[in-house]
């Protein structure tokens, strides 16, 4: 059993299920604060579209909807930001054993 333990230890394998749950547990948090506060908020700024997700650009009779991938970029770095914070935070990245 200690041998397992030590394995896990050293892979670094507590820090990735803690980032993948914390990322899981977040991802509705960050994308409700997305959608309704900073999508509105950057849709003013791009010609008072109700939502970021919604703009788009016209060209030679195609629209070209950007405000979508950049809605999932602000979910992303939001998600990312908690999770590394979180971990700092709460001193889980001493967890693994370093690699000598």
């Amino acid at each position: 059993m200690k041998g397992f333990i030590d394995f896990i230890r050293e892979q670094g394998v507590v820090g990735l299920a803690i980032g993948f749950i914390l990322g899981a547990a977040s991802k509705d948090l960050v994308s409700s604060f997305v959608d309704g506060i900073i999508q509105p908020l950057i849709g003013l700024i791009f010609g008072g579209k109700a939502s970021l997700a919604e703009a788009s650009i016209l060209v030679n009779e195609v629209s070209i909807e950007y405000g979508a991938f950049i809605s999932a970029v602000f979910d992303f770095m939001i998600l990312v930001a908690i999770v590394y914070f979180g971990i700092k935070g709460f001193g889980l990245d001493k967890l693994d054993i370093k690699k000598s």
